[in-house]
């Protein structure tokens, strides 16, 4: 849900569409290929994107590329600051990571407190040959020396503002909008 007042529609479906072709493309070669690749997506909207990545992939390559879920609550920096009783989802990974080249995909890069956190839950799951970035949009502002292998698209912002993304999957409609800060 967007609470405030949207500024700019940065991508509507169509854009969306054609980042995530650009970013399965991507993805496919610059690992040459899809062989021991797992997407996971970060919870909430890492995981539709990661799945349609999969699927785009699939499309492409003709290879069923894996997709975990990650749920990276309890690895929070700022735990005690979103909530007293966090609800804490399932990490579903479908195979044991050691060894596999992993794209971990978000829908907003900001300021890499989520992704450091992501890197941590995944490290104790195993030991991956390598880490990647996606996500779909990415507003700067960085607090830790995190970068995104793959943007869908760089949205400047200042940090009174916003990037919402909103997806089929979880909202009722497909975009991405910068709202104000209340």
């Amino acid at each position: 849900m967007v609470m405030g007042e949207i500024k700019a529609l940065v991508l509507d479906e169509d854009g969306i569409r054609r980042a995530l072709y650009r970013l399965s493309h991507e993805i496919a070669e610059r690992n040459k290929g899809v062989e021991n690749l797992i997407l996971v997506g970060i919870r909430t909207r890492g995981v539709p994107l990661a799945r349609r990545l999969a699927e785009m992939i699939r499309q492409h390559e003709n290879i069923e590329v894996p997709v975990g879920v990650l749920d990276i609550t309890f690895y929070r920096d700022d735990l005690s600051l979103i909530a007293s009783q966090p609800v804490v989802h399932k990490t579903e990974i479908p195979m044991n990571i050691t060894g596999k080249t992993i794209v971990l995909v978000d829908d907003v890069l900001f300021t890499g407190r989520t992704v450091r956190a992501a890197l941590d839950a995944l490290m104790d799951l195993g030991r991956p040959k390598m880490i990647q970035l996606a996500v779909l949009a990415d507003r700067g502002h960085r607090e830790l020396p995190i970068r995104a292998d793959y943007v869908g698209k760089n949205i400047p912002t200042s940090l009174r503002e916003v990037v919402h993304v909103q997806l089929r999957e979880t909202d009722p409609e497909e975009r991405v909008v910068i709202v104000e800060r209340e």
